[in-house]
């Protein structure tokens, strides 16, 4: 779970947000989404595999912050991805390293979790920079679609299927995806106008 409460007032208040987690996370861009959507009103979720642990504490990138994550993200079925707004796969290593599997014939649980969260249309998908690294082994669900990511993945992601957009931020329905790590301040405030939509703002 998030360590930030959230504020009782805001353009968020009662929705849930998702937030993928492992090691090499970005400090910055996850203290940043926990305090923007708290400030909407938002509960932040922190969620990852937990490998049968009650809880796990992960290292970032920089400078090597802690943050212990209690979230289970395999139990999250259909009915619990319908009580969250946006499921968001972060920057950094984050999805490299959960598409980890001991088998390499077996499907990883954070993927499971996507091809459940695409099966979900009232739930906003959202990746950031590196994040598109973990559909690699559900690149049917991003067949046509656009997107944009860090400029290392392009070649992935277009292999997946992808259209890439040479573009900060690519909003298409329920997928969002932004460029890199530095725009997460675009990601949240395009997470927040689509799930709270400015008034008179276009259907």
């Amino acid at each position: 779970m998030g360590n930030i409460k959230p504020l009782s007032s805001g353009r968020l208040v009662g929705r849930r947000i998702g937030i993928l987690m492992e090691n090499d996370y970005v400090e910055e861009e996850i203290s940043y989404f926990e305090r923007r959507f708290a400030e909407e009103g938002a509960q932040v979720d922190l969620l990852t595999r937990l490998w049968g642990h009650d809880a796990l504490t992960f290292a970032g990138h920089g400078s090597h912050t802690t943050l212990r994550v209690d979230g289970d993200l395999e139990a999250l079925d259909y009915h619990e991805l319908t009580r969250l707004a946006a499921l968001i796969v972060p920057a950094g290593m984050v999805a490299d390293r959960l598409r980890y599997s001991d088998h390499v014939d077996e499907i990883p649980p954070a993927v499971r979790l996507m091809r459940r969260a695409f099966g979900v249309p009232t739930l906003l998908k959202v990746f950031s920079c590196h994040g598109l690294l973990l559909m690699s082994a559900a690149k049917d669900l991003l067949v046509g679609r656009p997107v944009t990511c860090h400029n290392n993945l392009v070649a992935d992601v277009r292999n997946m299927g992808a259209v890439h957009l040479d573009e900060d931020v690519v909003a298409d329905g329920d997928l969002l995806t932004v460029r890199a790590v530095e725009h997460c301040h675009l990601l949240a405030r395009t997470v927040i106008e689509t799930l709270d939509p400015p008034r008179g703002a276009a259907a």
